[in-house]
């Protein structure tokens, strides 16, 4: 079903900024002089990103709009997924993990692996996004092999975790199914260079590309995440749709209807007062995994030593997961009455895709009656909006953002928004947004210690380490 324009604007995503302004949390919050002073630099921030849409790095901007002829294919491609398969399982990490698991958790039953085949309606989704050797395991002991599609996806295809899941799934593969082998393995990754695009021609794979401009952390609309969606029934023409909205909205120059670059402004600001810590906290199950793929995002791509002339800035906001009610729990003691350094951005949903009434019982125990004839979203509404107001009384900055409901479109526009809020930060911040220098020395140390070739001077390097002194080893 393909929606009208009314449609679209009923499931309009809003940013509502009220309490990060000084009327609400006094002098912890901002004034209308900030935002003006800061207008300059919105400026160029919206100049920098609109000159650079579709080149570099940025090619993820172009996704909503030139993937018409990869769309039908992963549409039939997932087709046929479905007839003939029980299951579907992602071999990959960070970029390539994350965002399916994030869209799968927001727009599939919350119990969908556990749900019979005739109310799933697509194949049980397992995604392998780390290197313990338990899990791997784990996987083995609950499905057939021989009735699983696997997606291997890394975009160089010297990934060590995903090709290590690779080498594994494909030896038993071919041991079990030998010719046959290949077709139950499908790759996403790059179409011109790197490891696996030579080893989908050895082995004749069936291949989905990524983008040279898109970087994993920016690549859930591309067949990274569009595949797996896909696969589970998820209208990902929806999706893209909902981001194409969202890109409108966000291409506004004025900064004070862009709800990218005024989210990015009130964090940059915040930033300078020494708000070094963002707290996504969703209040729905349906979205908790969206705050792990906003985790990567804003991480990734904030976190620098150096700006784009050379500087020592060690840029960068923490970002920290949080899901209401659950954390209510656990956390928001710490956010309501410790240090003066968080900023809180609460997900809330206004619709629910369920209502559960409060069963009547209890009369003799009024505190606990009062509930009853209540539904279960009022609940989680209330208990929301009191967190909210317990942290405003607090002075502490917090900010909404509103989905109408959870589905394909809101999704897309909630994906596109955090992506492009990044964009305009980092254009702030002065720093490359796309890099991640910190990562890649992590990798080569794994390179060194494996004895890959060509790493034989690091390797060396770590040899020569300090050696641990067991007096502080208790």
């Amino acid at each position: 079903m393909r929606w009208n324009n009314e449609m679209r604007d009923q499931m309009r995503v809003k940013l509502d900024y009220n309490n990060m302004m000084d009327t609400f949390v006094g002098d912890e919050g901002f004034t209308e002089k900030d935002f003006e002073n800061s207008k300059a630099l919105c400026n160029h921030a919206y100049e920098v990103v609109k000159a650079n849409r579709g080149k570099g790095m940025m090619g993820w901007t172009e996704l909503p709009y030139n993937q018409g002829e990869v769309v039908e294919d992963i549409l039939q491609t997932a087709k046929e997924i479905r007839k003939n398969c029980e299951n579907f399982v992602v071999l990959g990490i960070g970029g390539s993990a994350l965002g399916p698991i994030a869209v799968f958790q927001a727009l599939c039953h919350l119990h969908h692996n556990d749900l019979p085949k005739s109310k799933r309606k697509a194949p049980k989704f397992y995604v392998e996004d780390n290197v313990d050797p338990e899990r791997m395991e784990a996987l083995l002991d609950v499905i057939n092999p021989e009735k699983t599609i696997f997606n291997v996806i890394t975009k160089s295809g010297a990934t060590s975790e995903t090709m290590t899941q690779y080498l594994i799934i494909m030896d038993i593969l071919k041991k079990r199914l030998g010719d046959k082998a290949a077709s139950h393995m499908i790759a996403t990754t790059s179409s011109a260079k790197g490891n696996l695009i030579k080893i989908t021609k050895q082995e004749g794979l069936k291949t989905f590309y990524i983008p040279d401009s898109v970087g994993g952390r920016f690549s859930e609309l591309c067949p990274v995440g569009l595949l797996p969606a896909a696969v589970l029934g998820i209208d990902i023409k929806l999706m893209l749709d909902g981001a194409k909205y969202m890109d409108k909205m966000c291409m506004r120059k004025d900064y004070k209807k862009n709800p990218a670059m005024m989210s990015a402004l009130l964090q940059y600001l915040s930033i300078n007062r020494g708000k070094n810590i963002s707290v996504m906290m969703p209040y729905a199950d349906s979205l908790k995994y969206i705050a792990d793929w906003y985790c990567q995002l804003w991480g990734e791509s904030l976190g620098k030593a150096v700006d784009k002339n050379g500087a020592l800035v060690y840029a960068g906001q923490t970002p920290v997961k949080s899901l209401g009610v659950t954390d209510q729990h656990s956390q928001v003691q710490l956010y309501t009455e410790g240090p003066f350094d968080k900023v809180v951005t609460f997900l809330a949903v206004e619709n629910y895709r369920s209502e559960v009434v409060i069963s009547n019982g209890c009369e003799e125990f009024p505190d606990v009656n009062f509930l009853c004839g209540h539904t279960m979203n009022e609940l989680i509404t209330a208990e929301r909006k009191a967190t909210e107001y317990a942290l405003t009384v607090k002075k502490r900055l917090n900010h909404t953002i509103y989905l109408p409901e959870v589905n394909a479109f809101t999704i897309g526009q909630l994906l596109f928004l955090f992506e492009m809020k990044t964009a305009f930060i980092g254009e702030m911040l002065n720093i490359d947004t796309y890099n991640q220098p910190g990562v890649e020395g992590g990798k080569n140390a794994t390179y060194a210690l494996l004895g890959r070739k060509g790493y034989e001077e690091k390797r060396e390097e770590l040899a020569n380490a300090p050696a641990k002194n067991d007096k502080f080893v208790i």
